[in-house]
């Protein structure tokens, strides 16, 4: 099990001395918006007297349920793909459906497990604790399944308690974040992450590279860990993307290829301007007759095919068309 970094306990023991009964974290990928939300689920429902000015225990019955993901007083609401990833349960109908094969796991909150959870929040608790609803990603809510949850937010019962998570606070809708206390994730400094890195089993130089190749995310660290980068991969993923050799990043899912040409073609343009490398060595950087212009353009291509690269057509083929534009336009002169 993952431990809960430091920055993410200091924000948690910070919220917890607050009142609300909604509460929106909001802030970019890989600063901890779901380990967040849980640590204050976990401490909502602790047993223990002191929870609330010291985070949870980890002891007690109700620090054990959620644990293993069985807590009869905390309903989870997320798209059935991460409820998968996080080893969380799907209700019985959906594992049915699922299983059978009728249908795919929804990679958006389906309004059926909405409809649960403002059926959950209506009854009473079990433990005597009162009730929480996490929502994560919260930008997975369709217009439908939000407006579902807005009358909840609104006139919410009394021992229930709501924390959505998000990586796209605009996508939500502006009466959804109207009616929660918002809390802007903070950024944890470099030190502190390499720190927390190397008890995660990174080493330092490999947090030293993949923090920067994360724009100082330590989450997406541990997710690039997982996938198989590290130093060594992030300094020679350029001249790979040089020669168009799609065999370099065959493991990765288009999504994360995408991602890394748009840092690459990021700091490219930051070399032409003698501005300040965020993701790469400039060691690591091969020297190109490529325009800003071109660059530019290539960057709008990249955030045009993110949109969807979850469902590709055919993922080899696109994998291979992404890395040959890569070598078409680093090759290319002014």
């Amino acid at each position: 099990m993952t431990a809960t970094a430091p920055w993410i306990e200091r924000q948690s023991l910070a919220l917890l001395s607050q009142q609300g009964h909604a509460w929106l974290l909001q802030g970019p990928s890989g600063l901890g918006q779901y380990e967040l939300a849980t640590s204050m689920v976990s401490a909502w429902l602790c047993e223990s007297a002191t929870a609330l000015s010291d985070g949870a225990c980890g002891h007690c019955g109700s620090c054990h349920a959620l644990s293993v993901h069985t807590h009869a007083d905390l309903m989870v609401l997320m798209p059935e793909t991460i409820l998968l990833e996080l080893g969380w349960p799907l209700s019985e109908k959906a594992q049915s459906e699922i299983d059978n094969k009728t249908r795919k796991p929804s990679k958006e909150i389906r309004i059926e497990a909405m409809r649960d959870a403002i059926e959950f929040s209506q009854r009473t608790n079990a433990r005597g604790k009162g009730k929480a609803v996490l929502v994560f990603p919260a930008e997975r809510m369709n217009h439908v399944t939000a407006n579902a949850l807005l009358k909840t937010l609104e006139e919410p019962p009394g021992d229930v308690k709501f924390v959505l998570a998000t990586e796209a606070a605009h996508q939500l809708l502006p009466t959804i974040r109207s009616r929660c206390l918002i809390h802007t994730m903070a950024w944890p400094s470099e030190t502190e992450a390499v720190q927390w890195l190397e008890t995660q089993s990174v080493t330092k130089d490999d947090a030293v590279a993949l923090l920067k190749a994360a724009g100082g995310r330590p989450d997406e660290v541990l997710k690039q860990r997982n996938l198989g980068q590290s130093m060594q991969w992030w300094s020679k993923f350029p001249k790979a993307m040089l020669a168009g050799d799609a065999s370099y990043c065959s493991d990765l899912p288009a999504s994360e290829v995408i991602d890394a040409l748009q840092k690459l073609c990021h700091d490219l343009l930051m070399l032409q301007t003698q501005a300040t490398l965020r993701y790469f060595n400039e060691a690591d950087l091969p020297k190109l007759k490529v325009s800003s212009a071109q660059l530019t353009a290539w960057f709008k291509r990249l955030s045009q095919a993110a949109k969807t690269s979850e469902h590709p057509f055919n993922a080899g083929l696109m994998l291979e068309a992404l890395c040959t534009e890569a070598r078409e336009v680093l090759n290319s002169s002014s």
